[in-house]
């Protein structure tokens, strides 16, 4: 246990470092939202495209690891926005609950981290992963508020609804990797080490901004917020265990993956979502700021778990 807490403590130190630059007001508010940006648009994204560029579709797309996370994840996400509807949540509340306690920080800690800690062979699980968090469930929440809000979820949402997935800068980047190497381009040296040199900032950079985001945040319903951190960190990866290594077997490099991205702390992303629609924001961010600080001793215990057969 200890080897593995030592392999990911960098990391968090990294976020650590971020948190205190943003308490201290060495980096603002201003430079977290530029530097969340370079990720986004830049740094990840050139990560994203030089995975996928060197991947076919049919190395990352299995039916049966798909199967396993939908079925994990769908349903806790049904049985976290029962709970909150039983709790007397708005429907629109209801929907974020239940995104917190299932969505994790993939793209900006995932990726970054766990294809160090797990190696090379975690790339296509988690960039399936990553998918489907942001195509299925993404779209899911965003269909359920615009029910709430008294929109019509139909056909004439979709169009909106795919440009927006589209538009996404992660999505485009893996979907113009993969068109790239259908197409048998070759990817000259020169453009493969600029993406390199912008993917390898990807790490450091997202790290340093996931903790400077959190240095502004406050705990609004904590007892909401803990269990939801609860649900994320410790339930989801029980289920998605459950779901990879009992109820649809996956293959088990690829399950370990799967339950480790499972792990992962609540995303950075649904505070932007609740934020945009004005759906209970300060709790979305006592969420990721509980679970975030909690999971740099839940993840290397699942990761030690895994990693140890």
């Amino acid at each position: 246990m200890l080897p593995i807490f030592l392999q990911t403590l960098p990391f968090f130190a990294v976020i650590g470092l971020g948190w205190l630059a943003g308490r201290l007001r060495a980096f603002p508010p201003e430079a977290t939202m530029w530097l969340t940006k370079f990720v986004f648009y830049f740094a990840l994204s050139a990560m994203l495209f030089r995975l996928t560029v060197n991947l076919s579709l049919s190395e990352i797309w299995d039916p049966v690891f798909v199967r396993a996370y939908l079925a994990a994840t769908g349903g806790l996400f049904a049985v976290q926005f029962v709970l909150s509807r039983l709790r007397g949540a708005p429907l629109a509340e209801a929907t974020i609950e239940a995104q917190c306690g299932t969505i994790g920080n993939t793209g900006f800690l995932g990726i970054p981290m766990l294809a160090v800690l797990l190696g090379p062979a975690s790339a296509p699980p988690l960039l399936l992963v990553l998918t489907l968090d942001m195509i299925v469930f993404s779209s899911l929440v965003t269909l359920l508020i615009t029910a709430a809000r008294g929109g019509t979820p139909g056909i004439s949402a979709l169009g909106p609804l795919a440009s927006g997935l589209l538009g996404n800068p992660m999505i485009g980047s893996m979907v113009a990797g993969f068109l790239w190497a259908g197409a048998g381009l070759p990817v000259p040296d020169a453009m493969d080490e600029t993406l390199a040199l912008l993917g390898a900032a990807a790490t450091p950079c997202a790290l340093f901004a996931i903790g400077a985001s959190l240095a502004g945040r406050k705990v609004e319903r904590p007892l909401v917020a803990g269990w939801l951190s609860f649900s994320k960190l410790i339930v989801h990866p029980a289920a998605v265990a459950l779901a990879a290594l009992w109820l649809f077997p996956v293959e088990p490099g690829a399950a370990g993956v799967m339950i480790a991205a499972a792990a992962l702390p609540v995303a950075g992303n649904i505070y932007i979502l609740a934020q945009h629609y004005g759906v209970a924001p300060q709790r979305v961010s006592a969420s990721i700021l509980i679970s975030t600080a909690a999971s740099i001793l839940t993840v290397p215990l699942v990761i030690a778990w895994i990693t140890g057969g």
